[in-house]
């Protein structure tokens, strides 16, 4: 059984993805934490019922429509982080990278506490409606986003990989994932899922050409043949995405579209505005502009040497740094040019001069595009863009591709004044937006659509037009979104809405309140006490719960609780007080609160503190040796000698923003930052920019959305370049007829682009069917779910059941294969209770046909009569026996039919070999067994084995005469040949 169940991300203009596979079982996969732009909780519903049933979670793109709402789930359901999740690792390290920039960007991404929430924890206070409030939930900080992904195991291309499922999830029964190259991003991945019969192949935005950074899909297994590989090909059911480009364009025009643009706008003096992702297609766009401004620089093209770019993003450094470590991920062009570099001075490197940090220059080692992480320093590059007395073009890649959050709101509502100054989008934006309509990007392309005020056609050197579209003066609403602290009634709401979520978690789960209590981000006694249930007290205990949580925040709020609030805690919450009245008091108001500490064990035991076991002498050493270290700290200060790599160690020298400013300082990546400034620029150099610091401060504990608009007029220039690298029509009806999938699954698009490519896709397999003769099949099964409507995709078969005949049965010969007994069966098919006719030819055994007939007899004189009434007739003598519900008998064949049988029939091998337990058993006969290349094991440097796509095994020897004795290369071809045969069934003909 297979179902299929888009959460999100079906018939829809979102582009968010997530998808529930339900397998035989009732194992459950899950396919993708999405979320969009918008951060709507309400999304996040129907998932979140789906939690305590699910056994594992596979990512595949680093995207907010992919991973978006991960940290999210993991911050604020507990039992998500309990749920296996896989992904290849440059998904998971800028997967965590793209994170930590979405929520030090944007407080959206925090997202609201519902209306509904809240009225039902506030009924009690009288004030104003509870949808006037926008309280935002604690988002996760730096560390916990950190230690989320942490928890994703990571998985290598074509690994098969048996998961280990959830621990509320039943067996997987031999499940096996494995991964293959998706094109479109680095480290995105399609997946392949095998469970029993069903093979399922989750192919969700994917791209089969190839690109500056990223190489082609898998499909064809990477080397340009002409059929699908094997493990992709005749799935059961393919899950497809339906959104492609409306224009498909080639690499190469699609790059000199975007190169002749930015050539011209800054050649008017203008400044271009790219919005990018923070981790997926950004590093294609600033390889490509990088890679041309080297080129350019080294034409000595003025425009673009007098010219600067900047990429900019929270934590674009972290991204770069990754993408670096990542390069056998991507492309072989990638590869090769790193190797090309790899031998010379790399940049940054000790003794290298500035003539081998031009040469050398790896492909992300950046020598023109200079990274910003901070918006003061986007503020200077603008402010001195429109001081400038001479106008100097710009070009800066900012994040969010959407502009509803990050560093690309910022720099458009800069530029968006003058006319000279041109925006370039690089996809077709979702229509999802919050609340108040679509999304700027979506607005901005809406406007390229219509062509209303006007548009300037330009030609590319080779002759290519492309159009620049005039905005005409409308208005555009960049509303500014900020935290503000909560304060008074709200702060009220706030409290009572978080003690009631805690008590509900109790309630569900043991761990509840301690889960909750980190989820919040509350620090209270919660986590080290422990209270005695009374259910007839459950107001009295609401209260204390609703108390325990004031005090928590308390103390981090600095807010003043009063004697009767605290309650019986008074006694260790305040000084000086020794006595309490417990009369009429009833619960844990009754007994002396005393703090339990909780031991804390591991499956070996309880934990061991080897500082409690210390020595008097141990310990007065210790002291001492703490004491004059905390001594020679205090005492360095103004004046005094530092090491090298003492930053700061001085009095107050990393405390508040410079504190930051000399962390990052010292921790950059960018060793050639500070060079990447040119002479007549104008622009701040690198040091300059690196002092830069952010003045604003973030606001810690409780806070509530602000969002404050600010229209602004638009005067600038709208071009659309496609770099989103998805499929196009053309490839899906190429691959398609080649995949030949049993059931095709359309997910990921709009309701027009995917109904209009379902029926395409239904006359293209129809076709296919009709010209397979050996295709049983009449009709094409396309699918287009709706948002939560599951449809059943299982494998179609069909089975029957038949009795085996004893003297069938002693002549099977079972093998076993990877844990599977298998055996070949060739007999005769016989309606229920019949037996095969001997004639006087067959030998056989007289006694123990007779023990056979004594045993029928006896089991035919028993009690006829059926569980439902139904009487059955029995004849001994006959040959067939008449029941209401016959069961065909499978016995052996007589003489006459068995030789022509086992003339016909041809062996063959059931089983797959795997090249690795081939070397592990040559290893351990004594041979010499090593890979040489991709996919070819050299056994005694003699035999040669290799498997093809199509999972034929070639075994190939040297030309070395016959008579080699033991240990020679003969020897050596016959004990590998065996050792394969010994890891297949031979599945003999008769």
């Amino acid at each position: 059984m297979f179902s299929f169940r888009p959460l999100l991300g079906a018939l829809s203009e979102s582009p968010a993805s997530q998808s529930l596979l339900e397998l035989d079982g009732g194992v459950k996969v899950l396919v993708d934490v999405g979320w969009d732009e918008t951060f709507d909780v309400d999304m996040l519903r129907e998932l979140e019922k789906q939690i305590p049933t699910l056994s594992l979670i596979l990512l595949t793109h680093a995207t907010v429509s992919h991973l978006g709402a991960y940290a999210h789930c993991c911050k604020h359901f507990p039992l998500f982080t309990r749920i296996p999740v896989y992904a290849t690792r440059p998904v998971i390290d800028l997967g965590r990278t793209l994170t930590q920039d979405l929520y030090a960007s944007t407080p959206l991404a925090a997202t609201t506490i519902p209306p509904a929430s809240i009225a039902e924890a506030s009924y009690s206070y009288a004030q104003a409606p509870a949808a006037a409030h926008n309280l935002l939930l604690q988002p996760p900080t730096h560390e916990e986003i950190a230690r989320y992904f942490s928890l994703i195991q990571p998985l290598k291309y074509s690994q098969s990989h048996q998961p280990l499922p959830s621990p509320f999830s039943p067996p997987l029964n031999g499940l096996t994932i494995t991964a293959y190259n998706s094109g479109h991003t680095l480290g995105g991945t399609i997946w392949h899922i095998q469970h029993g019969l069903e093979s399922i192949v989750y192919a969700v935005d994917w791209n089969q050409g190839r690109e500056n950074v990223f190489s082609g899909a898998a499909w064809l297994g990477g080397g340009g043949g002409a059929e699908v590989i094997e493990q992709l090909r005749k799935p059961t059911a393919l899950v497809c995405s339906s959104r492609t480009p409306e224009a498909a364009l080639s690499r190469a025009r699609r790059d000199e579209q975007l190169l002749e643009s930015i050539k011209l706008c800054i050649a008017r003096g203008g400044t271009v505005l790219i919005p990018v992702d923070s981790s997926a297609r950004v590093l294609e766009l600033a390889y490509l502009i990088e890679h041309a401004w080297r080129a350019e620089v080294a034409k000595d093209n003025d425009v673009l040497k007098s010219a600067s770019a900047y990429l900019a993003g929270r934590s674009i450094g972290s991204t770069m740094r990754n993408a670096r470590s990542m390069l056998e991920w991507m492309d072989d062009s990638i590869v090769r040019e790193f190797e090309a570099v790899a031998g010379g001075a790399r940049p940054g490197q000790a003794g290298a001069g500035a003539g081998a940090k031009t040469k050398d220059a790896g492909p992300f080692d950046f020598k023109y595009l200079r990274l910003l992480e901070r918006k003061a320093q986007i503020e200077r590059v603008l402010q001195q863009a429109a001081e400038a007395t001479e106008p100097k073009g710009r070009v800066v890649l900012a994040t969010d591709a959407s502009l509803e959050w990050g560093f690309s709101r910022d720099v458009l509502r800069a530029i968006a004044g003058d006319a000279r100054n041109l925006v370039i989008l690089t996809e077709k934006p979702s229509a999802a937006g919050r609340g108040r309509g679509p999304s700027i990007a979506r607005t901005l392309w809406e406007w390229w659509k219509e062509r209303r005020d006007g548009v300037a056609v330009e030609e590319t050197a080779s002759g290519d037009p492309f159009e620049q579209v005039y905005a005409g003066g409308r208005e555009l609403d960049l509303a500014d979104a900020s935290r503000q602290a909560l304060e008074g009634g709200e702060l009220d709401v706030y409290q009572q809405w978080l003690a009631t979520q805690r008590q509900l978690q109790a309630t569900l789960q043991t761990s509840g309140t301690a889960a909750f209590g980190s989820s919040a981000d509350v620090v209270d006694d919660a986590s080290e006490t422990t209270t005695e249930s009374d259910e007839s007290e459950t107001e009295q205990q609401g209260k204390a719960l609703n108390v325990s949580t004031t005090m928590g925040q308390a103390s981090r709020k600095k807010v003043v609780l009063k004697d009767e609030d605290l309650g019986v805690m008074i006694l260790l919450k305040k000084k000086g007080v020794y006595d309490f009245d417990v009369r009429g008091k009833k619960g844990r108001e009754r007994m002396f609160p005393v703090v339990i500490r909780r031991r804390r064990a591991d499956e070996f035991g309880e934990l061991i503190r080897p500082e409690d076991y210390l020595r008097a002498e141990e310990r007065e050493d210790a002291e001492l040796e703490e004491r004059q270290q905390d001594g020679a700290r205090q005492e360095q200060g103004l004046g005094k000698k530092r090491r090298f790599d003492d930053v700061g160690a001085a009095k107050g020298a990393l405390s508040g923003p410079s504190k930051r400013a000399q962390l990052r300082r010292a921790s950059s990546d960018e060793p050639d930052a500070a060079a990447a400034v040119h002479a007549d620029g104008g622009v701040a150099s690198g040091d300059e920019l690196d002092e830069l610091e952010d003045e604003e401060e973030a606001v810690v504990g409780p806070a509530k959305l602000v969002v404050t608009p600010r229209p602004v007029t638009v005067n600038l220039r709208i071009a659309f370049v496609d770099f989103s690298g998805l499929h196009d029509k053309r490839s899906l009806t190429m691959l398609i007829p080649l995949i030949r999938p049993r059931k095709l699954i359309l997910v990921a698009g709009s309701e027009d682009e995917t109904q209009a490519l379902a029926a395409d896709c239904r006359k293209l397999l129809g076709e296919q069917l009709a010209t397979d003769s050996a295709s049983h099949q009449t009709t094409a099964d396309v699918f287009a779910p709706a948002i939560g409507t599951a449809i059943d995709a299982s494998v179609d078969t069909n089975a029957w059941v038949v009795k085996l005949a004893d003297s069938f049965v002693k002549r099977l010969k079972w093998q076993n294969v990877r844990g599977l007994g298998i055996v070949t069966v060739t007999g005769l098919l016989l309606p229920g209770g019949q037996v095969a006719i001997r004639d006087a030819s067959t030998p056989h055994n007289e006694e123990q046909d007779q023990d056979a007939a004594n045993k029928r007899q006896k089991l035919d004189q028993q009690d006829q009569q059926q569980p439902d009434g139904t009487l059955v007739t029995t004849n001994t003598n006959a040959l067939s026996t008449t029941t209401t519900k016959p069961v065909p008998t499978l016995d052996v064949l007589p003489p006459a039919l068995s030789s022509a049988v086992r003339a016909a029939a041809q062996p063959l091998h059931v089983g797959d070999l795997r090249l690795a337990d081939l070397r592990r058993a040559m290893l351990a006969a004594g041979h010499k067994a090593e890979f040489r290349g991709e996919g070819t094991l050299l056994v005694d440097g003699t035999v040669a084995v290799r498997k093809t796509a199509q999972g034929r095994v070639e075994v190939e020897n040297v030309g070395l005469p016959w008579g080699l004795q033991q240990g020679g290369s003969m020897a050596t071809f016959y004990e590998v040949r065996r050792r394969i045969y010994e890891g297949l069934a031979v599945v003999a003909g008769a």
